[in-house]
């Protein structure tokens, strides 16, 4: 039994992280922001960082960071408090300016990930730091640099800040699947304010544990056999986190049904490879049964937190309306060809810009577009949708989507029987929005 709630324990957050990978993460702070509530969209932001700050890339170097800084030394809290600020500033200049460009960026970011020479090498780079995280080679200094740096006299405000920029570079093995989630729902929003503030928030949290020791002399646990799990945990996460970056250009997204039989394999999978080992068994010093029973339970947990993932990204299953025609709404592919049938029909026309890289278009697809009412408002129009997704026509995608002013997805234009815009989505809407905006056009 014990046993059993220990393989529950690390089960739940596993699936929490393939939750975040689907994009709850982005459909928390959608929904945040919506309703205004940017403190709750930070809030979630800041427990990323703080989350993030418990890596094997950060957190064994906490206690030396904060010697080498001068913050054991300081002469009062107010001083250690001035030093461990600076050290957390640092760490925000590197970020923040992320998150702006991201939101500069735009669709520039988000269609970086259609192209397979971006995603293989940052995948590739996921698993040899996943490697790193089940003991293959240390993400660490040398001891000899270490006790070196931890007899240094303090470095003052300055050498702390720039301390700090070298802090966040040494986090960045850590920060890839957080950040690449955050960072390309950023590039959505395209406000520049919200990226840098996003961003910036995302390094207080990482800081925060840096700060409080520094500030407050607190005592760190040491580095035991918990930071194996914590590795192993998050070596699992890369893994997967890889696996969902190349599912568009592997057909991997395409298998997974959303079916609740689906849900029970991938799960089973995940909690049979978490009690074979994935995490609690290690590498060091093991015999090579152990090491065997590790590896499975490490593939068995990577295919089900990352099918899990797959699994809430996919399209609901939609009853057919008549037994041969399914009830959704049927995109035409050609641009070109759905304006001109709209035309000659005299109907309004229902443009969809859509990719598998935009998670707020997924969203669309999944939450608003499958709604009953939704479907049927818009057998009115003639629907087409472009695809801008790996294997697509990215270039004539491009063409069209700069033809109407617009640097980013998501974009879903409605014209009028006329030919002209009526209106237009930049962002997930519910369904009940899009069928008042569907019955406004004419």
């Amino acid at each position: 039994m014990n046993r059993l709630l220990k393989t529950a324990a690390l089960a739940a957050p596993l699936l929490l992280v393939a939750a975040v990978a689907r994009a709850d993460f982005d459909e928390q702070l959608e929904s945040a922001l919506t309703s205004g509530s940017w403190g709750l969209a930070l809030g979630i932001i800041f427990v990323g960082g703080v989350l993030t700050s418990l890596t094997p890339c950060v957190y064994p170097m906490i206690a030396i960071t904060v010697s080498v800084f001068g913050a054991r030394e300081a002469k009062s809290k107010a001083h250690g408090a001035m030093l461990s600020s600076m050290y957390v500033l640092g760490i925000c200049a590197l970020f923040t300016p992320l998150g702006m460009v991201a939101a500069l960026g735009g669709g520039i970011f988000g269609q970086s990930l259609s192209e397979w020479y971006v995603v293989f090498p940052m995948s590739i780079f996921f698993v040899v730091m996943a490697t790193a995280m089940f003991g293959a080679f240390e993400l660490a200094l040398p001891p000899s640099i270490q006790n070196r740096l931890a007899t240094m006299g303090g470095l003052g405000p300055k050498g702390a800040f720039v301390l700090g920029l070298v802090g966040g570079l040494i986090a960045a093995p850590c920060t890839g699947p957080v950040l690449s989630v955050l960072l390309g729902w950023i590039a959505t929003t395209g406000s520049v304010a919200f990226g840098g503030l996003a961003l910036f928030t995302y390094a207080l949290g990482v800081g925060l544990l840096t700060w409080l020791v520094g500030t407050f002399a607190i005592g760190l646990p040491k580095s035991g056999k918990w930071m194996e799990y914590v590795k192993s945990f998050f070596g699992i996460v890369m893994i997967a986190a890889a696996l969902w970056f190349v599912k568009d250009f592997i057909g991997l997204q395409p298998l997974v049904e959303k079916s609740w039989l689906y849900l029970g394999i991938l799960g089973g999978l995940l909690v049979v490879g978490l009690a074979m080992g994935a995490v609690h068994l290690s590498y060091h010093g093991a015999k090579k049964g152990t090491m065997a029973r590790k590896t499975v339970g490490v593939v068995f947990a990577v295919v089900g937190a990352a099918g899990v993932a797959m699994w809430l990204n996919a399209a609901p299953q939609v009853a057919a309306a008549n037994g041969t025609d399914p009830h959704e709404i049927v995109w035409m592919t050609s641009y070109d060809e759905a304006r001109e049938l709209a035309q000659r029909e005299g109907r309004p026309l229902l443009v969809d810009f859509g990719a598998s890289w935009c998670q707020a278009c997924q969203e669309l697809e999944r939450d608003t577009f499958s709604d009953p009412r939704v479907i049927a408002e818009g057998q009115r129009f003639v629907p087409v949708r472009v695809d801008l997704s790996p294997g697509a026509d990215v270039q004539r995608g491009n063409q069209l989507l700069a033809q109407y002013n617009q640097h980013g997805l998501p974009l879903v234009v409605m014209h009028g029987s006329d030919g002209e815009e009526a209106d237009r989505v930049t962002g997930f809407i519910e369904a009940d929005e899009m069928l008042q905006k569907l019955r406004s056009v004419d």
